[in-house]
């Protein structure tokens, strides 16, 4: 096993004419998730594998996923998509964006080289005849991933024949805030509107307030501590082992952006033959709802003698 990194992951370009860009609005811009990704991976270690692990093993209540198939539907770092094969499954991943693409090849070859049981390619969730072409999986998993195509309702809509009879689906969706979620598409509008050069500034810009306010109120319940130990250990606290940092540019950056209520997306997928399994929501706050879905079996079979 080759667990040496690299010094540098090459970028690939993700501005290429050749590829189709009917999933971003006209005149709209995209956030380069798959650039983020890729400084994300400089800061990757055994620690946060190992949460991300913990994290799939928590929310399907397995320990391992051996004899499983895992389809990651928008893999980013590949982080999730290493986690489910470290647990023991085969695993296919798929992502738009092509430095995403890159950033989970990259895993594969530092943890599992010329592993017939990992695929990685460029995939558009939207492409409803690619969707299907991929066959049943016992697991689909698209954390974070769909609310960012430009058209979240067709992508839930496309994993739908993706998910085997019995199988689970498993989702992150941005919370509908109303007013609130309106200032935020406008923020991350913002963000991707103006020069590479002042984004940094922007993100710390935007996260000052909430900082602020966050710091305060710790330091009136006498633990200012506290405040900062959240930060550098935010990749245990978050249970997804994810980098603090680039989970405050992924969220003040990511476009497009479009929400949705927990009993809209029960209501979208018990209506399409599955049962609710585990939820999380925010509480009316900021940031996803995640839905951990079961695929009837009797429906899939209808559906598929239809």
């Amino acid at each position: 096993m080759d667990a040496g990194p690299r010094s540098e992951l090459a970028v690939v370009n993700s501005s290429d004419s050749s590829l189709s860009t009917d999933a971003t609005p006209a005149g709209d811009v995209r956030f380069g998730f798959g650039e983020n990704w890729t400084r994300f991976l400089t800061t990757l270690n055994e620690g946060r594998i190992l949460q991300a692990c913990e994290s799939l093993k928590k929310w399907h209540g397995v320990q391992s996923f051996e004899g499983r198939t895992f389809l990651d539907v928008g893999s980013g770092s590949g982080l999730f998509s290493l986690a489910a094969r470290r647990l023991g499954a085969r695993v296919h991943s798929l992502d738009y964006d092509l430095n995403s693409v890159a950033c989970t090849a990259e895993l594969k070859r530092r943890f599992f080289p010329d592993d017939p049981n990992w695929v990685v390619e460029r995939g558009d969730a939207l492409d409803a005849g690619y969707m299907a072409s991929l066959g049943t999986w016992d697991v689909v998993y698209s954390w974070g991933v769909l609310h960012h195509t430009g058209q979240q309702w067709k992508g839930l809509t496309n994993v739908v024949p993706c998910v085997a009879p019995g199988g689970t689906l498993h989702l992150a969706l941005y919370n509908d805030q109303g007013r609130w979620s309106d200032i935020w598409t406008g923020i991350k509008r913002g963000y991707n509107a103006i020069p590479t050069w002042l984004r940094t500034a922007y993100v710390t810009a935007v996260l000052i307030p909430r900082e602020i306010r966050s710091f305060g109120i710790h330091l009136l319940r006498g633990r200012p501590v506290a405040y900062f130990r959240n930060i550098w250990n935010y990749s245990e606290s978050s249970l997804r082992g994810m980098n603090w940092w680039h989970d405050q540019v992924d969220w003040i950056g990511g476009y497009p952006f479009e929400v949705s209520t927990p009993e809209e997306v029960f209501d979208f997928y018990h209506n399409r033959g599955f049962d609710m399994a585990r939820l999380r929501t925010c509480r009316a706050g900021l940031g996803c709802n995640e839905f951990l879905f079961t695929r009837r079996r009797e429906v899939a079979a209808i559906s598929r003698a239809a």
